[in-house]
């Protein structure tokens, strides 16, 4: 395979795997292997595009708009004083969306995916200001440390899961290093700073 053909698939897979998918991911496990798989399919339906909505539509959406109106490339953005805004832009759509979530007065299980990944959010754009860590493999990684934390909550077995989401972590991170954007510590620590992050705040919340 030539490095073109590299670089394109790596572009592909750090645009289709968004560090946004995790609440998302997050509640289709619940809805899977919690008692919420009692809820009725079309508030399953409901809830689950809603939390798409604020935490993967709305701000990809915005950041794009951002990046558009300034004239930068996915690379550009990628630069760690440019990151800001775009932390912010996600840090108020996973706020809000958790808002409208608390007032529905949704199980305590479904918040708490939020809430995780809005630390993980915050965590992520504190120690960007200092430190250029990688937000996509902070996303997998709270990915797997939400399927740890619900495998202890829960009781099921997330062997299989746990290796996909694994395979996938290791694709998104190779991605990120191919396109220049994270070193392998960068990409490294992203990822167990979403594990760690995920799995304490949905056990302690």
């Amino acid at each position: 395979m030539s490095e073109k053909n590299i670089i394109v698939i790596a572009r592909f897979a750090s645009i289709l795997l968004t560090p946004f998918y995790l609440p998302v991911i997050g509640v289709g496990l619940l809805f899977s292997f919690s008692y919420l798989n009692n809820f009725p399919i079309q508030a399953q339906v409901i809830l689950t595009v809603t939390v798409y909505l604020f935490t993967v539509l709305f701000p990809s959406l915005l950041i794009r708009a951002y990046r558009k109106h300034h004239g930068w490339t996915l690379i550009q953005l990628g630069r760690k004083e440019r990151r800001i805004v775009p932390y912010i832009i996600s840090i108020i759509c996973y706020a809000c969306c958790y808002t409208l979530m608390v007032r529905l007065h949704l199980p305590h299980l479904i918040t708490s995916i939020l809430v995780a990944s809005l630390v993980i959010q915050i965590l992520c754009a504190i120690i960007n200001m200092g430190w250029k860590i990688s937000t996509h493999t902070a996303g997998t990684g709270g990915v797997v440390g939400a399927l740890i934390a619900f495998s202890f909550m829960l009781n099921f077995n997330p062997f299989w899961w746990l290796c996909l989401s694994i395979l996938v972590s290791g694709i998104v991170g190779s991605s990120r290093i191919i396109l220049r954007q994270h070193s392998l510590t960068q990409v490294t620590a992203g990822f167990f700073l979403g594990i760690m992050t995920a799995f304490v705040t949905i056990v302690l919340v």
